[in-house]
């Protein structure tokens, strides 16, 4: 799917091009700018659409997003650095998160069932999963474990981008109430996204890269990987994980 973006009178401009799987396609396209930084938050958004092609042309693959202010291309260069789902260059990374990202508060605890219960929680809400066997997912769930929003797709960090723009267009942000569970692993790319969003905390079932880590220390959040059966590893910000529930 290719990300167009424009402002008043201005010829829209590609920002991205993105492997996906369809659905929630314009969550992804506004997720995708404010979790890079490009926009800063609904108030700036005038319009999004799907770009206008001839019958034969059209595949819902180009989406536009108006803005209600002139879009400065220049920015592509200085906020575009989250170029694939590995994480790039630890050191201009980081300095980039500690640029552009909120402060974290200190957020609530997370019970340890609560966590616990994620896996089996998204995988019973994975409906393009049983059908394909192929797609990641994303969740917003509670301290309790109550689960508030699923996305899927291909791609670990569409479904977080997914996330955010649904609580972007809701004019629900930052999200400092919820966690984010992700399948797989946790990645520089999926912390910086929840950073933007303002998450306190991170939890797969698969392992963080230490960049992740380093960039969630950092920003006082908590990264909790490996939750699967009894038992999970917190590498991060310990005192949300409540061990006694």
């Amino acid at each position: 799917m290719e990300v167009r973006v424009g402002g008043p009178n201005q010829e829209p401009v590609n920002v991205a091009v993105t492997m996906r799987t369809p659905g929630s396609d314009f969550e992804l396209a506004t997720g995708f700018l404010y979790t890079e930084g490009l926009v800063a938050g609904n108030q700036d958004i005038a319009s999004v659409a799907y770009c206008e092609l001839p019958a034969d042309e059209q595949q819902f693959n180009v989406v536009t997003v108006r803005l209600r202010q002139a879009f400065d291309a220049a920015r592509l260069g200085r906020n575009f650095y989250a170029t694939s789902s590995c994480g790039i260059c630890g050191k201009a990374s980081l300095d980039h998160v500690r640029t552009i990202c909120p402060t974290i508060g200190a957020g609530p605890a997370f019970a340890r069932t609560a966590l616990l219960s994620m896996p089996d929680s998204l995988r019973e809400r994975q409906r393009l999963f049983e059908q394909t066997g192929g797609l990641h997912a994303a969740a917003l769930f509670d301290p309790s474990g109550t689960v508030e929003q699923v996305r899927e797709d291909v791609g670990r960090h569409n479904a977080v981008d997914k996330l955010v723009g649904h609580a972007l267009l809701a004019d629900e942000l930052p999200l400092s109430r919820w966690g984010l569970f992700v399948s797989g692993r946790v990645s520089f790319e999926i912390v910086q996204k929840a950073a933007m969003a303002g998450i306190p905390m991170v939890a797969a079932v698969s392992a963080p890269s230490s960049l992740a880590v380093d960039t969630a220390s950092e920003l006082g959040m908590t990264v909790v990987g490996f939750v699967r059966g009894s038992g999970f590893n917190v590498y991060s910000g310990p005192e949300r994980v409540d061990l006694e529930h």
